[in-house]
C-alpha cells in the first residue's frame, strides 16, 4: 500500500514544475486596464455581443479567447493567497474598472443593433446559472492557476478562458439594460459573480497549496474574520445554484419522461397523437394533440392511468381532440378522401394514356423522315 501511495504522490508531485516568480510577475502585468489592454477589452465585448445576438457559438468562443478579463480575477486571488494588499486593491479595483467596460460597451451595442431575435437562445443559457457552472469555475481556476505557475506554458489558458465563460454574462447583462428586463441583468450579473468568486477561490487555493510565498504576516484574528466572510458568501453563491441545477434535473426529467409517453402511444385504437407541446412554466404540462376517431372516455382513462408508468401526474396531460372526428363522422370524411384522391388517380392516368398516345405519333413521323431515301428527298425538292 505504501508504494502505492508513494507512486501516487510521484505522480502529482509539482517539484521541478513551478515557476512562482515567473507566475506572479505575469499575474502582476495582466491585471492592469490601460491603453491597448482597455481596446482590445472593448473589442472582445463588442465581439462577443455579436455572437450573443445572432446564436453564433463560434463568434462567442473567439470574443473569449481575445478576452483579458481574467488577470484581475486571478490577481485577487494571488492577492489573497499571498497577503498581498496592494495587489488586492489594484486587482479590485481593475476588476470594476473591467466590468463597467464590459457592461457599457454590450449595452451601447445592443441599443444600436437592429436585429431582435425572438428566442435569444444563447443569451437565455446566460440567466440561469446552476451548481454545474460552480463547478466549471472552480476547476477552471484551478486548471488556469496550474498553468501560470508551470515552467512550460501551453494551451490550458485558453482553454480556461473559454470554458469559465465571463464574457458571455457581461454581455447578457447589456442586453438586459437595453432591453430592461430584470431576468436577464440579475440572472447574468449572479452566473458572473459565480464564475469571478470561485475563480479567486481556486487560485487563493492553489496559491496556498503551491507556496506561493506571502508578502506580509498574516494577522490571525483578520485572517479567522475573512475566512468567515468566505464562508457566508459561499454559502449565499452556492444555494440558489443548487436550488437551480435541482429545477433543471427536473425539467430535463419531465422532458423526457414526456417525450417517451408520446412514443409509446403515437397511435391509440382508430386515434393518433400527430403533434405534442411541452410546458415547463410553474406546473409542468404535456399537451397532446389527437387526429383520427373520438377516443371513448375508457380508453381516455387507460391512457392517463398509464402516465404513471412514465413519472407523470395524469392531471399534466392536456388533450386536445380538435381535429378528432366521430366514428361514423371519419369513416364519411376518409370515403370522401378516398374517393376525391380516387378520381384524381384515375384523370391522372388518362392524361398520362393521352401523352403517351401523342408521343407515340411523334416518335412515327421522326422515324419516317428519317428512313427517307436521298432519292425520296431530291423527288420531294422537284
Amino acid at each position: 500500500m505504501s508504494a502505492f501511495t508513494n507512486h501516487i504522490k510521484h505522480l502529482v508531485s509539482m517539484a521541478g514544475y513551478l515557476d512562482r516568480d515567473s507566475a506572479t510577475a505575469t499575474i502582476r502585468k495582466n491585471i492592469e486596464f490601460k491603453g491597448p489592454n482597455v481596446l482590445i477589452l472593448a473589442c472582445a465585448i463588442i465581439i462577443a455581443s455579436v455572437g450573443l445576438n445572432v446564436n453564433s457559438i463560434p463568434v462567442i468562443i473567439g470574443a473569449m479567447l481575445i478576452s483579458p478579463v481574467m488577470g484581475p480575477i486571478m490577481g485577487i486571488g494571488l492577492a489573497l493567497g499571498t497577503n498581498d494588499t496592494e495587489l488586492l486593491k489594484k486587482s479590485a479595483l481593475n476588476f470594476l474598472v473591467m466590468v463597467t467596460i464590459s457592461i457599457l460597451a454590450s449595452t451601447l451595442y445592443f441599443l444600436l443593433s437592429p436585429l431582435k431575435l425572438d428566442n435569444p437562445t444563447e443569451l437565455l443559457a446566460r440567466t440561469r446559472p446552476s451548481i454545474y457552472d460552480v463547478l466549471i469555475a472552480l476547476f477552471g481556476g484551478i486548471a488556469g492557476m496550474l498553468e501560470m505557475s508551470r515552467k512550460d506554458r501551453g494551451t490550458v489558458l485558453s482553454g480556461v478562458a473559454i470554458a469559465t465563460a465571463l464574457m458571455p454574462p457581461l454581455c447578457t447583462i447589456g442586453f438586459g439594460l437595453s432591453i430592461l428586463k430584470a431576468k436577464y441583468i440579475f440572472g447574468a450579473a449572479y452566473l458572473f459573480l459565480i464564475n469571478s468568486f470561485f475563480i479567486i477561490f481556486a487560485v487563493y487555493l492553489m496559491a496556498k497549496y503551491l507556496r506561493f510565498p506571502n508578502v506580509a504576516e498574516e494577522d490571525p484574528v483578520l485572517r479567522k474574520k475573512s475566512a468567515r466572510l468566505a464562508a457566508i458568501v459561499m454559502v449565499l453563491m452556492l444555494v440558489p445554484s443548487v436550488l437551480t441545477a435541482i429545477e433543471i434535473i427536473r425539467e430535463n426529467s419531465f422532458t423526457a419522461n414526456a417525450k417517451s409517453f408520446v412514443n409509446a402511444n403515437k397511435n391509440i385504437g382508430a386515434s393518433y397523437i400527430y403533434d405534442y407541446d411541452i410546458s415547463l412554466d410553474g406546473d409542468f404540462k404535456l399537451d397532446i394533440y389527437l387526429a383520427g376517431e373520438k377516443m371513448k372516455a375508457g380508453t381516455k382513462d387507460v391512457l392517463l392511468n398509464s402516465a404513471s408508468n412514465y413519472g407523470l401526474r395524469r392531471d399534466q396531460i392536456v388533450m386536445h381532440e380538435e381535429a378528432s372526428f366521430v366514428g361514423t363522422e371519419a369513416s364519411e370524411t376518409i370515403q370522401d378522401l378516398y374517393n376525391y384522391f380516387t378520381g384524381t388517380i384515375t384523370e391522372l392516368n388518362k392524361t398520362i394514356t393521352e401523352l403517351q398516345v401523342e408521343l407515340s405519333k411523334y416518335k412515327a413521323a421522326e422515324l419516317a423522315s428519317e428512313t427517307k431515301t436521298p432519292a425520296d428527298s431530291t423527288a420531294e425538292i422537284k
